[in-house]
């Protein structure tokens, strides 16, 4: 058959069976090839669109997301959502056709290799047909065991060449690392009196959530999580929610009160610490990562470990007591701590952003994944949307690009069609992503759709206008996204106030419903306290 053929079916043979993409004349054949195994394929209206459901899906089911594209344009359209599943380490692939070598002026001629390389992501290569199972295959692995982006280049006279199809071999999950010698770790743990445990991104990976949970309990300590984490100790009376700028004033106080800080898969970056303030000047600090450029990166460290989070949190249950800080009047407080807690002045104008999560927090049903995008808005959504786990909860964030949610969503209904999927995004970034509103209505998914509408791009408004400086070019006059939503096949509401939210209400009780696109014109002039404290960092 052709090498285009074997390719689709050695992805399909190594669950690469859920395919998201734009068809162009160099990927139609290997993604027929797919769909033939037994695939399914998700037809995105953008490149990027594609990758943003691919990376969705992936963080949502926990299996390879895969995507595919055409060559030169189809791959440099798709470099944005390339570049944030890169930074965010998601097990991905990306089926990219390409030029032959001999095609030197061929118009979609560009240097593919290079380009992927530049963002981050892994650059692999079907070299010719008698290593195409092989070359399939390592890419997958690299995928999978890596934690990696991978793009599979594909040239187009290779795709058609003939081969014979021979089965692949089988890819398995990586080994974790277990780190040789905790004695100093133990020590440290052993001697705290308040400490804290956080969990990033890593941790979700290596599906290391029970193990700390176990590992939090017998240390005594409270449990935080980064950005790209939360939902990891849902319902855990000591969860204090995420570390950073979204943290609750409860939280950033016990957090800062913590002799001995352990983090697990997470960087420690300037979002995670509110730079630096939420880690006291006296605490020991513990970073354990299977990535021996993320120790240490981002702020110094006391002890740094070489290990998988599961199985370092594992191996540290056989050495650490029953201690630490949790009583039952620290549970209270920080059940009575939630960011919904906190007085805040309504806006009387506007719809308050504030008041619309509170609102619909309640509203939703607890089964729900919360997507949100960048921009502005962020902290509200992160801040007072329950999610029920860690994978609840999809932040593309590692980019900070505007635009990417909307793709997201749609991978992460994909993966769980049972929860709601709530698309929390701003204006600007809903108008970035447009053509794949088309998508959501096509593909009739179980979304709700939130914009945050300030008719501005709000986060420069609010860093710019108390400098004096004119933002009148971030200002734009009002979308009727009701309006686009209906068009694009979905159902459109615009809401003033939160009785408007009633639809929404009305929307939940339909047994067969379609999508709902919620334009919610909100205060324009509230800024949030968490992008205040951003832009004290810089």
């Amino acid at each position: 058959m052709l090498v285009s053929e074997v390719v689709g079916r050695t992805v399909h043979a190594l669950g690469g069976d859920v395919v998201f993409g734009l068809m162009g004349s160099g990927n139609l054949a290997v993604t027929n090839a797919i769909v033939a195994a037994g695939g399914r394929f998700f037809s995105s209206r953008h490149e990027t669109g594609a990758l943003c459901m691919a990376d969705g899906y992936a963080r949502v089911s926990g299996r390879l997301g895969v995507a595919s594209v055409h060559q030169g344009p189809g791959l440099t359209n798709a470099i944005t959502g390339l570049a944030e599943a890169a930074k965010s380490r998601t097990p991905l692939l990306l089926l990219a056709a390409d030029t032959p070598a001999v095609q030197l002026r061929s118009n979609f001629k560009i240097d593919q290799d290079a380009l992927v390389e530049s963002v981050g992501a892994v650059s692999e290569r079907v070299h010719g047909p008698q290593t195409a199972v092989a070359d399939t295959a390592r890419a997958v692995r690299r995928a999978v065991r890596e934690r990696r982006t991978v793009v599979l280049n594909l040239p187009l006279d290779v795709q058609a060449a003939e081969v014979e199809l021979t089965p692949p071999p089988a890819v398995s999950e990586p080994t974790p690392a277990i780190p040789s010698d905790l004695t100093d770790v133990v020590a440290a743990l052993r001697s705290a009196e308040r400490p804290a445990l956080i969990a990033g991104r890593g941790a979700v990976l290596a599906d290391a959530g029970s193990a700390l949970r176990t590992l939090g309990d017998r240390l005594g300590a409270v449990l935080a999580t980064t950005a790209v984490g939360n939902g990891l100790f849902a319902g855990d009376p000591f969860d204090l929610g995420i570390s950073g700028g979204f943290s609750t004033p409860v939280a950033q106080r016990l957090l800062k009160e913590s002799d001995v800080v352990i983090a697990f898969g997470a960087a420690l970056n300037q979002w995670t610490t509110r730079h630096g303030a939420l880690i006291g000047p006296d605490a020991t600090v513990i970073q354990v990562d299977r990535d021996l450029e993320a120790l240490g990166a981002h702020r110094p460290v006391d002890h740094a470990v070489l290990g998988d989070a599961r199985a370092t949190a594992l191996a540290l249950l056989d050495h650490v007591q029953d201690s630490g800080r949790r009583s039952d009047a620290l549970a209270a407080e920080i059940a009575a701590g939630r960011w919904r807690d906190e007085p805040y002045e309504e806006s009387r104008d506007w719809l308050d952003p504030r008041a619309l999560s509170i609102a619909l927090d309640d509203l939703l049903p607890e089964e729900r994944t919360v997507v949100v995008d960048s921009g502005a808005f962020m902290g509200y959504p992160a801040m007072y949307l329950r999610v029920p786990d860690a994978h609840g909860f999809v932040f593309p964030q590692a980019f900070q690009c505007v635009g990417l949610a909307l793709g997201n969503a749609i991978g992460a209904a994909v993966a769980n069609p049972d929860r709601l999927t709530v698309c929390a995004v701003g204006d600007g970034g809903l108008l970035m992503s447009l053509p794949d509103l088309e998508t959501l209505g096509r593909l009739n998914l179980n979304v709700l759709v939130v914009i945050y509408d300030d008719a501005a791009y709000g986060a420069e408004v609010h860093h710019f206008r108390p400098m004096g400086i004119p933002v009148e070019l971030a200002q734009f006059p009002p979308t009727d996204f009701a309006a686009f939503a209906e068009a694009a096949g979905c159902r459109g509401v615009t809401a003033r106030s939160v009785d408007a939210l009633e639809a929404v209400r009305v929307w939940l009780a339909e047994p067969d419903r379609g999508p709902l696109v919620l334009d919610a014109k909100v205060d324009p002039d509230i800024c949030a306290e968490w992008l205040e404290e951003a832009f004290r960092g810089h």
